[in-house]
């Protein structure tokens, strides 16, 4: 199997158990009791438990996502050669901060930092969902007249019928948004360093 049939395999199935988990997550905060009501009910008992791991490994949640992200980015332009185009090189100015960011705070064990990553995951999801929509051709691509690099609209892998590596970019956001936004907005900011 050469390098890239690898990357592009491992990249997309880690794409889809990110949407995967995502939506696990995100169902988990909706079905939660609120915080004064009595949890009865496995499924209850079973979603409290799923957002109180998110919770609890938030940081290192963020960190796996983000530098998995980076090191695939890293590998189809470095390794593989691709250009990135004008998109590209935004979605990795707002995800390459946060490896650093995140690594830090596992450091010194502090989720208050957990702001900026919900910050700079909200304007890179922006971006590679626009990105996306370029590459299906709902919008023009701007990169094609500037002759900065390689057309944002080209398609350098496409999955399973809809994974292109903005959607790979989008995914990626996408769950760090959700666990930084549950995490965040659920801590005593007096006691966030744990």
């Amino acid at each position: 199997m050469n390098f890239a049939l690898f990357l592009n395999t491992t990249l997309t199935w880690l794409t889809v158990l990110a949407q995967v988990i995502s939506i696990i997550v995100i169902l988990a905060v909706i079905f939660s009791p609120k915080k004064d009501v009595v949890t009865t009910g496995c499924l209850k008992v079973k979603c409290v438990k799923i957002v109180g791991l998110v919770k609890k490994y938030a940081l290192h949640i963020v960190f796996v996502v983000s530098f998995i992200a980076m090191v695939g980015s890293l590998s189809y332009s470095d390794i593989l050669g691709y250009t990135p185009c004008l998109m590209c090189w935004y979605q990795r100015i707002t995800m390459y901060p946060v490896v650093l960011i995140s690594f830090v705070a596992l450091v010194i064990k502090d989720k208050r930092v957990l702001m900026y990553v919900l910050c700079l995951s909200i304007v890179g999801a922006g971006f590679a969902l626009y990105h996306y929509l370029l590459q299906l051709g709902l919008f023009p691509a701007p990169c094609t007249t500037s002759g900065y690099s390689v057309s944002c609209a080209e398609k350098f892998v496409l999955r399973l019928g809809y994974i292109t590596i903005p959607m790979m970019a989008l995914s990626a956001f996408v769950l760090n948004t959700i666990v930084a936004w549950i995490t965040y907005f659920s801590l005593d900011l007096g006691e966030a360093k744990k």
